[in-house]
């Protein structure tokens, strides 16, 4: 059973850009019956903006990482709040969780900075994280130390993981996954564009376009089949890309 069992956004009219974004704008009701949960859709469709407002009322740092890294301040984190953060609502089954973490793929590298910067005092921080500074590992290592060493029980709010992860990593991640959901002590809300992360297992998928938000499943959505349709018959796409 998920910890996070609802979501909702009321109807937005406060003047700025969040009423203008379709799958917000109207008001938000998502249910989670699931304990991975894939918010998919194209760049600025609103499903990042959401993953923030519900890290920051988690208490989450939204540069990155769980409630005791700093909310926002320290190395090389200005104070920044989610404008959506004060609409969202949250639903707890049976209980708030406080435990978690939040990670953005494009701020990972200042998260990395921050905990070089905390083991300089306490070299024993890096035990969280394989042993060794994040930025002595490659991109997609350092990202499987995070999840490999740093996930134990919780909600992950994670914003396109998949980013440094080559396939093969992907499915290593979606292994990480498994390994904690049967234990019955994680819960995951992703963000991503991912083809192969999607097809996970009894996940639940929301699809965020214009015409706001609608639980789907993989196949339905243009990232499976496209990349599917590419590679049955990628000299095709290539003719047509090349040729046009």
């Amino acid at each position: 059973m998920p910890f996070l069992s609802h979501i909702s956004v009321p109807l937005l009219q406060d003047g700025s850009y969040l009423q203008y974004i379709p799958s917000l704008g109207k008001g938000l009701q998502l249910s989670l019956n699931s304990n991975v949960t894939f918010f998919v859709g194209e760049n600025g469709s609103g499903k990042s903006t959401l993953l923030e407002g519900i890290a920051e009322q988690c208490g989450f740092s939204l540069r990155g990482g769980n409630r005791n890294h700093n909310l926002n301040i320290g190395y090389r984190f200005e104070g920044y709040e989610s404008p959506l953060a004060r609409y969202v609502r949250l639903g707890w089954t049976p209980r708030r969780i406080n435990d978690g973490f939040f990670m953005r793929a494009e701020s990972f590298f200042n998260f990395a900075s921050y905990i070089d910067e905390l083991a300089r005092d306490d070299h024993r921080i890096l035990n969280a994280y394989g042993g060794k500074s994040l930025h002595q590992q490659s991109h997609g290592e350092s990202f499987l130390a995070l999840f490999n060493n740093q996930f134990e029980s919780g909600i992950y709010i994670l914003d396109e993981p998949e980013a440094a992860l080559s396939p093969s990593r992907i499915l290593a991640f979606m292994s990480v996954i498994n390994e904690l959901e049967k234990k019955g002590r994680a819960q995951f809300l992703i963000a991503t564009h991912s083809p192969i992360l999607i097809c996970y297992p009894g996940a639940t998928i929301y699809q965020f376009d214009e015409r706001g938000v609608q639980e789907t499943n993989y196949e339905n959505i243009e990232h499976f089949y496209l990349t599917k349709s590419f590679l049955d018959n990628p000299s095709l796409y290539l003719r047509h890309l090349m040729d046009g």
